[in-house]
C-alpha cells in the first residue's frame, strides 16, 4: 500500500481478488490505493498525458477510444463483475486476508543512544538504552503470511455484513476465589529500606542475556540480589522503573565519578543460591572494592526465599517492569483489533525447529520433516536438553514434547472452543511453515498473527529483533480472553504469572501426560474423547494454586499466597 501523507485524516482501501492478484503488479497495486486526491490529480495527468488534443472538437474519437478501453479491461479481468470474497483471513489455497483498521499509526521511534557492552540493543523494556542487556538479533521471520491489502476501515472486515460472536462457556473465566495483588512487606523490611535506598557506597552490575523473558527474569533477580546486599543497583531505565523500587532498591543509571576506575569484583553464581550464599560469597569484596559485577543470572537465585524477598520479586515483575512505549503501542494496537468483535483466544505455539531438536520430540508432519530433526540432533547433540535417555516415545507419553497442530486442534475442540473463535497464534516459524498449521487453520477460520494484524509499515521497525516481536506477542497473549501455551517455556511461565496477578484471567494448561494416550486411541468415539479431555482440564484453567504446594515454584508464576491476598479467606484447593 503507498503511504499516505501525514495530513491525511482517512485512507480508502480496496480489496483485491486472489484470481487477480498475479495479473497485476505491485506498482499498479500501489496506484490503485492512493488518496483520491493524489489519485484525481495523477488520473487527470495520465488523461493529459495521453489525450493532449481537445475531444470536444473530435467526437467521434472520443467515443471510439472509450470503447477501446472498455472492450480491453473486459478481456483482461472478465466479464464477471460480482466476484465473491471469502471470509477466511489464512489463505492456504483459502482465500485471502480481511482488511483491518487502526486510528493511528505507530509514529517514528526514538533515536536510541550508542549501545554499550552491556547494551539492551532492541529497547525491549520501558527506556533501556544502556542497560545491561544482551539481545538476540536473529531474524523473526513470518508465516501464514497472506496476499493482503490493508487499509482503514472496519477493524477486521471478515467479508460478513456482522460477525455474530458465538456465545460459549469456553470464554468463562475461572474463580478467583477473591484474591487479589497484596505487597504488604513487614515491619522488619521497611525499617531495613531507609538504610538500603540512602546506599552509595557499593554498587551492583549484572550482564543479563537471553531472550526477552529470560532478560525480564534475571532484571527481577538482579534486584533482588541488590536488596540483599544492600548496594544500589546500576541499570539505566527510565524513571517509572525507579520510582516503583524507590522504598525497595537505589536505581542508578551509570556509576558515580567515585567508582569509574574501580576494577569490579567479578562472579557467575551456581543454580539456585540462597540469600545466605549472596552475603557469604560477595558481600565482604564488595564492601571492600566498591563494584560487584554479576554475569549469568538465569536461574541462579533459588525460587524458595523468605516472604519479603518474594514480594519484591513480584513488584519488580508486574509493576516496576515496562516495555519500552512503541512496543506497547504497537502490542495494544493489535490487541484491540483481535478484541474488536468479541472475545480472542492467544495461542503461544512452540513448533519451530530448535525446540523439536531441543526437547528430543518430532513435529509429526511427515517422514522428511523427522529426518530433519533427526538429522540436526545427530550433528548437534549438545542441543538436547530433555532426557537423553528416553526414546521419543517415552518423552512424549511423559507430556515433555510440544502439541502440535492436530493435538492442539483437537483439545481446542474437545474444550469447547467455538469455530469462530478468533485466534491469535504467537510464535516463532513452526518447522513445515504453513503445512504445520493446516490442522487449525482449517478448523478456526478466523486465525491470526501479528503480521496478518499489522497495518503496512508498523512492524518494520521491530521486524529483524526478535526480542521487540516477541514482546508484542506477549502483550497480546497477555491482554486475551483466554491464554494457551502449547508446551512451557519462559514465556508461557511469565505470562501464566501475569494473568494471575491480573485476577487469575483464563489460561489453559494442556494436561499432556494424562491425555496424550486418548489422543492415540482411534478407537474412541469423539464425543467420549472430548468428555473425558474435558474432565481431565477442569482444574487446569487458571485457577489460583498455592507456591507452597511445591518447592521451586516461581513465584512471579504462582503469585499465591505471598503477592495476592484473599481477604475474605476463601477455601483454596491446591494442586497436587
Amino acid at each position: 500500500m503507498a503511504k499516505s501523507k501525514n495530513n491525511a485524516k482517512k485512507l480508502s482501501y480496496i480489496s483485491v481478488p486472489s484470481q487477480i492478484i498475479n495479473s497485476i503488479s505491485s506498482s499498479s497495486l500501489q496506484s490503485l490505493l492512493e488518496s483520491p486526491k493524489k489519485s484525481s490529480r495523477t488520473t487527470t495527468s495520465t488523461i493529459n498525458k495521453f489525450f493532449s488534443f481537445n475531444f470536444t472538437t473530435s467526437p467521434r474519437l472520443f467515443f471510439s477510444t472509450l470503447f477501446l478501453i472498455g472492450f480491453f479491461g473486459m478481456i483482461k479481468f472478465g466479464f464477471n463483475v460480482d466476484i465473491p470474497f471469502s471470509p477466511y483471513p489464512c489463505s492456504i489455497s483459502l482465500p485471502q486476508h480481511p482488511n483491518l483498521q487502526s486510528k493511528s499509526n505507530l509514529g517514528p521511534l526514538p533515536t536510541l543512544d550508542q549501545p554499550t557492552q552491556y547494551s539492551n540493543k532492541d529497547g525491549v523494556f520501558n527506556g533501556a538504552t544502556n542497560t545491561n542487556i544482551s539481545l538476540s538479533q536473529s531474524q523473526s521471520q513470518t508465516m501464514v503470511s497472506n496476499v493482503q491489502l490493508q487499509a482503514r476501515g472496519s477493524n477486521i472486515d471478515d467479508g460478513e455484513d456482522e460477525v455474530v460472536v458465538e456465545k460459549s462457556e469456553f470464554w468463562k473465566q475461572p474463580n478467583g476465589l477473591g484474591y487479589k495483588p497484596c505487597l504488604e512487606f513487614s515491619r522488619d523490611y521497611r525499617m531495613a529500606s531507609e538504610g538500603v535506598v540512602k546506599e552509595r557506597r557499593k554498587y551492583l552490575m549484572v550482564v543479563v542475556s537471553g531472550g526477552m523473558n529470560q532478560q525480564r527474569n534475571q532484571i527481577v533477580d538482579a534486584v533482588v540480589i541488590a536488596r540483599i546486599l544492600g548496594a544500589s543497583l546500576v541499570l539505566p531505565i527510565l524513571q517509572h522503573f525507579k520510582r516503583v523500587l524507590a522504598n525497595d532498591v537505589h536505581v542508578v543509571s551509570a556509576l558515580p565519578s567515585t567508582h569509574l576506575m574501580t576494577r569490579p569484583v567479578e562472579g557467575s553464581p551456581p543454580l539456585h543460591v540462597t540469600p545466605s550464599w549472596i552475603r557469604a560469597r560477595y558481600l565482604k569484596r564488595l564492601n571492600r572494592e566498591g563494584v560487584l559485577l554479576l554475569r549469568g543470572l538465569d536461574s541462579r537465585l533459588s525460587k524458595d526465599l523468605p516472604s519479603d524477598l518474594q514480594k519484591l520479586r513480584c513488584k519488580v515483575a508486574f509493576n516496576a517492569l515496562r516495555f519500552a512505549k512503541p512496543v506497547q503501542e504497537l502490542g495494544n494496537k493489535i490487541a484491540e483489533r483481535m478484541r474488536s468483535k468479541g472475545p480472542y483466544l492467544a495461542l503461544h505455539l512452540r513448533m519451530e525447529k530448535d525446540v523439536w531438536v531441543r526437547t528430543g520430540c518430532l513435529p509429526g508432519l511427515s517422514p522428511k520433516y523427522d529426518e530433519i530433526v533427526n538429522n540436526e540432533r545427530i550433528q548437534r547433540p549438545k542441543l538436547l536438553t530433555a532426557r537423553s535417555n528416553m526414546t521419543y516415545h517415552e518423552r512424549k507419553l511423559a507430556g515433555l514434547c510440544p502439541l502440535n497442530a492436530v493435538e492442539v486442534t483437537r483439545l481446542l475442540k474437545a474444550l469447547g472452543a467455538p469455530k469462530n473463535a478468533r485466534i491469535y497464534w504467537a510464535g516463532g516459524e513452526p518447522l513445515g511453515g504453513k503445512e504445520a498449521l493446516y490442522p487449525l487453520i482449517n478448523e478456526f477460520r478466523h486465525f491470526y498473527s501479528k503480521t496478518d494484524l499489522a497495518l503496512p509499515g508498523e512492524i518494520e521497525p521491530f521486524k529483524n529483533k526478535a526480542s521487540l516481536m516477541a514482546a508484542i506477542d506477549y502483550i497480546v497473549c497477555e491482554k486475551s480472553d483466554v491464554f494457551m501455551p502449547s508446551h512451557g517455556g519462559n514465556m508461557g511461565h511469565a505470562i501464566q504469572g501475569h494473568r494471575a496477578y491480573a485476577g487469575h484471567k483464563k489460561y489453559i494448561t494442556p494436561n499432556k501426560r494424562q491425555m496424550l494416550p486418548y489422543f492415540l486411541n482411534s478407537s474412541l468415539p469423539e464425543a467420549e474423547f472430548n468428555k473425558i479431555v474435558k474432565g481431565l482440564h477442569q482444574d487446569s484453567l487458571g485457577q489460583p494454586e498455592l507456591r507452597t504446594s511445591k518447592a521451586g515454584w516461581d513465584v512471579t508464576k504462582y503469585p499465591v499466597p505471598e503477592c495476592m491476598c484473599n481477604r475474605s479467606r476463601s477455601r483454596l484447593r491446591s494442586r497436587s
